[in-house]
C-alpha cells in the first residue's frame, strides 16, 4: 500500500515527537518544515527526513496528503488556512488557537472543500478513556449528572526550559489555562457534552521566573450536568483523574495508572475495567494511527475540528470569567 505523505510544520518538542511517532507507524513518508535553521537541520539529520525552511518551499517541492501543524498556537489557524486552501487534510495541535479569529473561515474551507481535519487531543486515542467514554455514551450507568476533573503535574520537571519557551508568554499560548486546561476541558466535553456556562479563578502560585497562572479552578455547566475542574502545574506527582457520576453508577479514569474503573454497588468499591501500560510516545503513535485510519476512511476522526472549536470557545469563556469575576455563557 502506498504510504501517506505527511508534512509536519514546526519540530520543537511536540513537533519532533510527531516526526518520531508518525514514522514509527511505518505508514507515512514524513517531510518537515521549520524556520529555525539549527533545529531544522538537526531534526532532519537525526530522523533522515527531507526538510524545508518555509511552507511555500515545501509545497512547491511536491504534494502532500496531510499536514500536522505543531507550530506555536498563534500560528495554527493561519497555517491551517494556507494548507486547507491547497486542499490538504489537517491535524492541528491543541489548543486550536488563542482566539476565534479565522477559525470559522477555516471550518468553512474544510467543509466546502471536503477536507478532513482533526485537533490533537491525544488522550482521546487512549483505549482506556475511549472505552469509558463509549460506556457512558451507551447509557450503561444512566444519565450523567456530575463530572469532576482533577489534574496536576510538575511542569519544570517535564519542561525545564519553561521560562524560555512559549509558556512564559501568554500571547504565545503560555499559562495553565491555555497550556493544560484544554486537555481537561476537551475530555470533559467529550464525556458529557459541551460546556454551556463557566465560572473560574486562577493564580500564579509557585513557578519561578514567570508570571502566568499555574493554578486554576473552574466550575462548569454542561446543560443539566454540573462540573468542576481543578488543576495545577507544580505538584510533585503527575495526575489526571476524571470521575463521572451518573444516575445508576459512576466511572473514573486515571492517567497515572492508565486505567478506568466503574462503581455500581452502593457502599461498594471501584472495579477496574481495563488497565494499559503505554509510554508517552505511545500516546502519539496511537493518535497517529487513528488519524491515518481517518484519512483512509477506516475509522472516525480522533477529535473533530468542531469539537476543537467548542473547547476553544469554552477556554475563551474561562478567560472572560476570570476577567469579569462572573459566570459566562459559552457561545
Amino acid at each position: 500500500m502506498e504510504k501517506n505523505r505527511i508534512l509536519i510544520l514546526g519540530v520543537g518538542s511536540i513537533g519532533e515527537r510527531h516526526v518520531r511517532c508518525f514514522r514509527t507507524t511505518d505508514r507515512v513518508e514524513v517531510t518537515i518544515c521549520e524556520t529555525m535553521n539549527d533545529r531544522r537541520e538537526d531534526v532532519a539529520r537525526r530522523y533522515d527526513v527531507q526538510a524545508f525552511p518555509t511552507v511555500e518551499a515545501a509545497i512547491d517541492s511536491s504534494s502532500f496528503d496531510a499536514a500536522v501543524i505543531a507550530s506555536p498556537a498563534p500560528f495554527h489557524i493561519p497555517l491551517a488556512q494556507q494548507l486547507a486552501d491547497q486542499g490538504m487534510d489537517l491535524l492541528i495541535e491543541k489548543p486550536l488557537s488563542l482566539s476565534m479569529d479565522g477559525v470559522e473561515e477555516l471550518a468553512s474551507t474544510v467543509n466546502n472543500n471536503g477536507l478532513k481535519a482533526a485537533v490533537g487531543f491525544n488522550f482521546r486515542s487512549l483505549p482506556t478513556l475511549l472505552e469509558m467514554q463509549q460506556t457512558i455514551a451507551d447509557g450503561s450507568f444512566g444519565r450523567p449528572v456530575q463530572i469532576n476533573v482533577r489534574a496536576g503535574q510538575h511542569f519544570p520537571f517535564y519542561r525545564p526550559a519553561y521560562r524560555d519557551i512559549y509558556y512564559a508568554r501568554r500571547k504565545m499560548g503560555g499559562g495553565a489555562i491555555q497550556d493544560l486546561v484544554p486537555h481537561q476541558m476537551n475530555a470533559a466535553e467529550w464525556m458529557i457534552g459541551p460546556a454551556t456556562r463557566v465560572v473560574a479563578d486562577c493564580e500564579h502560585c509557585v513557578l519561578e521566573g514567570v508570571d502566568v497562572e499555574d493554578t486554576v479552578h473552574i466550575l462548569t455547566r454542561h446543560g443539566g450536568v454540573m462540573g468542576a475542574l481543578s488543576l495545577n502545574q507544580h505538584q510533585p506527582p503527575n495526575e489526571f483523574v476524571i470521575t463521572v457520576m451518573c444516575e445508576r453508577g459512576a466511572a473514573r479514569w486515571e492517567l497515572a495508572k492508565q486505567r478506568w474503573l466503574s462503581a455500581t454497588e452502593n457502599g461498594g468499591d471501584w472495579k477496574t475495567e481495563r488497565t494499559d501500560n503505554f509510554q508517552r510516545d505511545d500516546f502519539y503513535i496511537l493518535q497517529a494511527n487513528r488519524f491515518l485510519d481517518y484519512l483512509e476512511n477506516k475509522g472516525p476522526v480522533p477529535c473533530s475540528l468542531e469539537d476543537g472549536m467548542q473547547t476553544l470557545k469554552s477556554i475563551l469563556s474561562v478567560q472572560e470569567s476570570i476577567r469579569t469575576g462572573q459566570w459566562v455563557d459559552v457561545k
